[in-house]
């Protein structure tokens, strides 16, 4: 791989950025001062340095977000600010996406990347990865929700969902309630329950296949998956 391209894919910048950080001397290879940002490098068996750092490629970028209200699920966008915003140069510079959406006002764990594979493998309807949500609703809700969630719930549109499992935190004039559901249809938490007489006052997405949100992450921030968490992905 071309050494400019490498550290281009690494966040060092453009490669106007990176012609320039090795005429300045900050690039090395091997130990050796590059003056040359084109030449190629071997990225098995070669070490490559900028300034003091030394740079690990990596093809691939995972990113746990806790996704705040207000921003939406996508790329780019010439109305709201989108998840990509909230990412640090060095992260955007991998063009990764946003895996499957959270509606806007919707918070919590949204994963992102740049692997096209993984993010197939956990979007495809085969595969029913689960996906758990806090919620609050409003109005008393009883079990009988339970049974009908079990069943699959009929949307306004007369599909019927998949079984989904309704677990109720706490009864009252707001009830708080997680739900766990292997689609992702448009709006289907809000829906599902719409259908049955409640509306969605808060929702929080806090499980996806076997990853869960760290609740250490603030809304908005995010960091990289850990090795573990990446093979949990499918579990």
């Amino acid at each position: 791989m071309r050494l400019d391209k490498m550290l281009s894919h690494m966040g060092y910048g453009s490669r106007r950025d990176i012609k320039k950080l090795c005429k300045d001397g900050l690039v090395m290879v091997d130990g050796k001062a590059i003056k040359d940002s084109s030449i190629h490098i071997d990225l098995n068996n070669q070490r490559v340095w900028v300034g003091d750092e030394e740079v690990i490629y990596k093809e691939f970028v995972y990113l746990m977000l806790n996704k705040p209200p207000g921003v939406i699920s996508a790329t780019e966008d010439n109305h709201h600010k989108t998840v990509i915003d909230l990412l640090t140069a060095e992260h955007r510079s991998f063009n990764p996406f946003p895996v499957g959406r959270l509606d806007i006002d919707t918070e919590g764990l949204l994963l992102l990347t740049n692997d096209g594979q993984t993010a197939h493998k956990l979007l495809a309807p085969k595969k029913h990865v689960d996906k758990t949500y806090f919620a609050r609703i409003s109005g008393l809700i009883g079990d009988e929700a339970i049974e009908a969630f079990k069943e699959g719930v009929t949307l306004e549109d007369g599909y019927k969902t998949l079984p989904a499992e309704l677990k109720i935190q706490s009864k009252g004039e707001e009830s708080e309630i997680y739900v766990t559901i292997v689609e992702g249809k448009f709006h289907q938490v809000k829906r599902m329950f719409e259908a049955i007489g409640h509306k969605v006052t808060y929702l929080k997405r806090i499980r996806m296949g076997g990853l869960v949100l760290d609740e250490g992450l603030k809304l908005g921030e995010y960091r990289e998956l850990s090795e573990d968490e990446l093979q949990q992905l499918f579990q």
